[in-house]
């Protein structure tokens, strides 16, 4: 997933975790992995392919939205939370399916940046889930496909460089957590190596019609999970 679209798609790991252990053990298991995860996709996804007037606004409103993530951990209702991302992103994915999924440029705008960087760290850190804000943000913009990709790695690495230490401290990880992760390790390459050369081999409305597809399919679990914590479902 970070391969072939960037960092923000890799939400998928923590719902698919959370099938088999405590979401907060997956958050803090997947947390340091992200950190390497990362450092393999730059390698791939370098500077030149990187959007800086994006990053430039969506960086430092990452950070603010880590920071509130962290505080408003223990205070406010998550399961609510990942039902208000869950619609505005399947609002936001069904507007592109209805309008024949056609890649429009729109301008650049300071405010949508601040909100969408800010909403990423925020879910990031409550809801597993800083994907959908920021791919909202970036696909509205009709990048092209490596300079997509390429900012939303750089952007992730930096998300998850701010996470990773408030998740361990949070989960607190013992010996067999920390051996899983070493099992981990050596798939790593060849996972992001696998998606590269899948990005490589898709066209631009192709990688489009992919990333708003995993975006709708990421919102529907969100979706579940949150009513499922009410006990609706």
């Amino acid at each position: 997933m970070k391969g072939a679209f960037g960092g923000g798609l890799a939400v998928i790991g923590i719902p698919v975790l959370s099938l088999v252990m405590d979401p907060i053990t997956a958050g803090a298991l997947l947390a340091p992995l992200f950190v390497l995860m990362d450092a393999f996709a730059l390698y791939y996804w370098r500077p030149k392919t990187w959007s800086r007037i994006d990053l430039a606004l969506l960086v430092p409103a990452l950070a603010l939205g880590t920071a509130i993530g962290f505080m408003l951990m223990k205070v406010v209702d998550r399961h609510g939370f990942a039902i208000l991302i869950a619609l505005i992103t399947l609002t936001f994915t069904g507007l592109w399916f209805r309008g024949g999924g056609r890649i429009v440029q729109r301008p650049r705008s300071k405010v949508k940046a601040w909100i969408a960087g800010t909403a990423s760290g925020i879910s990031s850190m409550m809801a597993h889930s800083g994907g959908p804000p920021a791919a909202m943000y970036l696909l509205s913009l009709g990048l092209p496909k490596a300079v997509y990709a390429g900012t939303s790695s750089s952007f992730f690495a930096a998300g998850n460089l701010m996470k990773a230490a408030p998740w361990l401290m949070l989960a607190k990880p013992g010996q067999q957590l920390w051996i899983l992760m070493a099992l981990c390790l050596p798939l790593i390459p060849l996972g992001v190596w696998s998606g590269y050369r899948l990005h490589e081999r898709l066209d631009q409305r192709q990688l489009y019609r992919l990333c708003y597809g995993l975006l709708t399919l990421t919102a529907l679990k969100l979706l579940w999970d949150g009513l499922k914590g009410y006990g609706v479902l």
